[in-house]
């Protein structure tokens, strides 16, 4: 059986050109951990990304020790995400990194339920004691009508991205919406070990709201 690839199966959500389009995000599962600090710097971001990455492979996993769960299927592990905010702060400022506070995370497919959640977090703290398994959430989040790009080049390059974002809904007649539960949102499809600065491909999604 072939496996599901999200980002090929979603191409929409995964995989926008350079250029901005608006896109309606449905409802998702994932595995999320909250933090705050400069990721560049912050041990708690790389222990985030670890437990993560432990989770949603001994979910994918299970399957070699017969714990897999009722309705599992093939799939490709989703790449990793991150929401980051800052407080008083319309989007983000990068040149207050750390002050950022963040929301990593990784999809998860439609089988993983609580119990699944809470198996996980079992076989994790068993075989990786030194992760805080109790700072990973299973979320359900709906992120609704967005704008988004691809962003290509460093990190500290998105700002001209972001910006042709902003013009974009400015055009579209919406209006950024960083209110409660909405975030500068990323997602990471290149590894940044094994990848040039300047060939990163990052989405980068903004939450808008239609101007009133």
């Amino acid at each position: 059986m072939e496996k599901l690839d999200y980002k090929k199966q979603f191409k929409e959500l995964y995989m926008p050109s350079s250029k901005p389009v608006a896109v309606d995000v449905p409802e998702m599962i994932f595995f999320a951990v909250k933090g705050s600090g400069d990721p560049n710097t912050s041990d708690d971001y790389k222990d985030a990304l670890e437990l993560l990455y432990a989770m949603s492979f001994t979910v994918k996993m299970s399957k070699m020790n017969g714990t897999q769960p009722r309705g599992y299927f093939e799939y490709v592990v989703p790449p990793l995400e991150g929401l980051w905010y800052q407080e008083g702060t319309e989007g983000i400022d990068y040149s207050r990194k750390e002050d950022f506070k963040w929301i990593s995370m990784i999809r998860q497919p439609e089988f993983v339920t609580e119990e699944v959640f809470e198996n996980a977090r079992a076989a994790v703290q068993k075989k990786k004691p030194h992760l805080d398994t109790s700072k990973v959430q299973l979320m359900k989040w709906s992120e609704g009508l967005c704008v988004q790009l691809m962003h290509t080049g460093p990190y500290d390059d998105e700002p001209a991205s972001i910006e042709k974002l902003r013009r974009f809904a400015e055009d579209m007649g919406f209006k950024e919406d960083f209110s409660q539960g909405r975030y500068h949102h990323e997602i990471y499809l290149s590894d940044p070990r094994k990848c040039a600065p300047e060939r990163l491909k990052t989405v980068i999604r903004h939450p808008v709201k239609i101007k009133v």
